[in-house]
């Protein structure tokens, strides 16, 4: 059973288009008020003017710029219930942005870590305000953070004295992007412990290969994009699912901090997706990266 949405603010980064668009389309459709993120200005306001809700332009290579957001984000909405972290992608040629990280895990891990931590007083503040009480009624949660990772965390390597890639190959990008998504799933679950008593719910989801304009300059995307719906991807409304999935169902069975493939709990992930106690190290690596000062 999916919980009414009417009243609800939802963010939706790297919303312009792909999984992000389709995921705000149908979120729109079922009564929420839509946050449109996005990087691409025409995309943006479009993908904002279709769906009725309000366009926000933020580039996550900078960190000004996810930190405008915020305040952005803060001034026009008393109350955010949901926030969709699905900017980032696939870069296939190593690039340091403006505040001297490796784009990949800045726009994957780093970027959605700082708009999430500028958010979270406003996101408890929502929880509170709904009354609903964590403890006995832990699966519905009132207000959710919902990440998009990938079955990629498998083929990753997380390093803390390397989280920018400099001691290592790049070889495309691949093992960056999933190291990237090992983050997001360790955040994921390190967000779920810190928010426990909260009334606050993480979940992170693989969803699946969409056939978008993620990794366009990848030359093994594109070769999979030829084999087209019926090969390696999915349309963007299936990839979009499970996001939808997560921010609209009345409750979910499934811990705080689980992540899934699809709709299915407990994706398959490496072991060090699964070390909490390495989830904690990158959290407090990603406190100092991002200039947040440290909670709990």
């Amino acid at each position: 059973m999916d919980r009414t949405l009417q009243g609800m603010t939802i963010v939706v980064t790297g919303a312009s288009s792909g999984l992000g668009r389709e995921a705000a389309k149908t979120l729109a459709e079922r009564g929420a008020e839509v946050a449109v993120v996005g990087r691409n200005p025409e995309r943006t306001r479009a993908v904002a003017a279709e769906v009725g809700g309000q366009a926000f332009l933020a580039d996550f290579a900078s960190f000004g710029e996810v930190r405008a957001l915020a305040d952005a984000l803060l001034e026009r909405y008393p109350s955010i219930t949901v926030l969709a972290n699905n900017a980032g992608g696939l870069v296939s040629k190593r690039t340091m942005t403006e505040d001297g990280h490796e784009l990949t895990i800045q726009s994957n891990f780093l970027s959605p870590f700082l708009l999430t931590r500028l958010l979270l007083p406003r996101l408890e503040a929502t929880a509170s305000a709904a009354g609903i009480d964590p403890v006995t009624d832990a699966a519905g949660h009132a207000v959710r953070v919902i990440s998009t990772a990938s079955v990629a965390n498998r083929v990753g390597q997380l390093r803390l004295d390397d989280l920018d890639w400099e001691k290592r190959r790049w070889n495309g990008g691949w093992r960056a992007y999933g190291t990237a998504k090992i983050a997001t799933i360790l955040f994921t679950r390190e967000l779920a412990r810190r928010t426990r008593d909260t009334g606050i719910a993480a979940y992170s989801f693989h969803p699946g290969f969409v056939s978008t304009r993620f990794g366009a300059d990848s030359r093994l995307m594109k070769v999979g994009a030829l084999f087209g719906n019926g090969g390696l991807s999915i349309t963007p409304q299936a990839g979009a699912a499970p996001l939808v999935h997560l921010a609209t169902a009345e409750s979910i069975p499934s811990p705080s901090g689980t992540y899934f493939d699809g709709v299915q709990p407990n994706g398959a992930s490496s072991k060090q997706a699964r070390d909490l106690a390495l989830a904690g190290d990158l959290w407090a690596a990603a406190e100092k990266l991002t200039g947040v000062a440290a909670v709990r």
